[in-house]
């Protein structure tokens, strides 16, 4: 195993699509993939946004256990990029105003789908997964591997969040989109991007000295 460290959790963080396989049920076994927005969850796990009436979500109420692939090639070489497979199960989650707030932060055209009240979340509690960076860099992690910290807080990232405002002084296109122990999710101009810090910040006083330092290269 040859895995940069914290490689997969970026990647969970800079893909804004991923490819979910479920078990079919008819033809039944085989696997079914498709593709779909996903937003991280403060542990990292893929949190998807599905109608009650798709087939994968039929697909999930029979059998949770599922595949979900998350890929980052914008040169659009797939095989020197960096992808991820994720091996687990997918559980419902209640649209609390938390996971609302969060996901629309990630998929604002997400609040058209949430109107018509038959969309549900999900969210993916890991097994096993398979990170390739390239040649050579690749391996298994259990699920409890990808991040052995305990996670920020709602309340937490909101503070952090409202302490740095970017509607004033940024760049056009600049929106914060989420922060967590290792980085910053941005969106730039329209497109994703992920900011990774140095190390780890285990408090919240590290954590805003990363942000600072953050909005520094961005909103000046």
């Amino acid at each position: 195993m040859n895995i940069p460290a914290h490689a997969p959790l970026h990647l969970l963080h800079t893909a804004a699509v991923g490819t979910l396989a479920t078990h079919a049920r008819q033809p039944e076994g085989f696997p079914y993939p498709s593709v779909l927005p996903f937003a991280p969850d403060l542990q990292h796990r893929p949190t998807i946004l599905v109608s009650r009436l798709a087939e994968h979500t039929h697909n999930l109420h029979a059998d949770p256990r599922a595949g979900f692939l998350a890929v980052d090639a914008p040169d659009g070489d797939v095989l020197s990029g960096q992808r991820v497979t994720l091996l687990g199960t997918f559980e419902p989650v209640d649209s609390t105003p938390e996971v609302v707030q969060r996901y629309l932060r990630y998929h604002p055209d997400a609040e058209r789908y949430l109107v018509l009240g038959d969309f549900t979340f999900w969210t993916m509690r890991l097994e096993r997964l398979r990170y390739i960076g390239g040649f050579g860099a690749m391996g298994w992690l259990a699920g409890d591997e990808l991040d052995p910290l305990p996670p920020l807080g709602f309340d937490e990232e909101n503070g952090l969040i409202a302490q740095f405002p970017t509607q004033s002084g940024g760049k056009d296109g600049f929106q914060l989109l989420g922060v967590d122990r290792y980085g910053v999710d941005l969106k730039l101009n329209g497109a994703r991007s992920r900011f990774p810090f140095d190390d780890a910040k285990p408090n919240t006083e590290t954590l805003r000295a990363a942000l600072e330092d953050c909005m520094q290269r961005y909103m000046n």
